[in-house]
């Protein structure tokens, strides 16, 4: 019985390669590859795509069609400092698509808490699940972030590839994937390590990962969405600046609780002043 449930995720993985790789490449190049090689080749795939397409069309929006809307000409990051990004964002995007695969490689083997359909449950506890998930990922995506700056050999041979981009006019959509490969796994765990404590539907599970790239994305486009109580690119930006605050991922809650919030609103009247 457990073998045919487990099966269920088998076949959604195996459409997700077939919907990936069965239309970007000849069926002789994958089909032949072990299953986990599959995984991460759609996950290469779809992960590269998604960071290129989603980039090159926010950057397109807010420097081009709404220049001096959302940012003054001398705000918009030059596209040197654009393509720098983009090489060391592409430079980790093979390691960073290892740990999707792997926590599918964990879910298909009925290693984790996962569940397959919403039936299985039923819609209230799926909701309630995925909240928890959810405040999982956010509490520990605080702490590993916030690690990655108070313990110095973390931050100076990690997390410090990705502070090269501190200033308004040098962060950008493409700065959101821009991090030394480990950096960029470690602040993704915290969505692995979920799937062992709550009971987690896997589509959702997959679905959040990569919502990641556009997530990251956004709160680097030094855009201020004014949207209580999301975690949006004008409290990032402080964080780009400050060094230490505002470590949080979706939400302002971590922060809040710890002490380290800093308000975008509220440091633009201080500056002022």
């Amino acid at each position: 019985m457990e073998d045919k449930y487990l099966q269920l995720f088998l076949d959604e993985t195996s459409l997700y390669n077939d919907i990936v790789l069965g239309h970007l490449l000849p069926s002789s190049w994958w089909v032949s590859l072990p299953r986990f090689i599959q995984t991460w080749l759609r996950n290469y795939i779809a992960g590269t795509l998604l960071y290129f397409i989603s980039g090159f069309l926010w950057c397109f929006y807010i420097y081009y069609l709404k220049r001096n809307v959302y940012l003054p000409k001398d705000a918009i990051p030059t596209t040197k400092a654009m393509l720098l990004q983009i090489y060391v964002a592409m430079k980790a995007m093979p390691w960073y698509c290892a740990l999707p695969s792997l926590s599918e490689y964990m879910v298909e083997n009925g290693w984790t808490k996962c569940f397959a359909r919403v039936s299985d449950v039923g819609w209230f506890a799926y909701i309630m699940y995925l909240i928890a998930y959810l405040v999982v990922v956010e509490f520990g995506i605080y702490w590993m972030h916030r690690e990655l700056h108070d313990i110095k050999p973390l931050y100076k041979y990690l997390h410090a590839t990705h502070h090269v981009y501190n200033k308004q006019n040098t962060l950008s959509p493409f700065a959101g994937l821009a991090f030394h490969p480990l950096d960029g796994i470690l602040q993704a765990v915290p969505h692995v390590i979920a799937l062992f404590i709550i009971p987690t539907h896997f589509t959702s599970h997959i679905g959040l990962l990569f919502l990641e790239a556009i997530w990251t994305a956004n709160i680097h486009d030094c855009i201020h969405g004014k949207l209580w109580p999301v975690m949006g690119a004008g409290y990032h930006t402080i964080h780009h600046t400050t060094y230490r605050h505002n470590y949080g991922h979706y939400t302002i809650w971590m922060d809040w609780m710890h002490g380290t919030l800093r308000d975008p609103e509220e440091d633009a009247i201080s500056k002022v002043k």
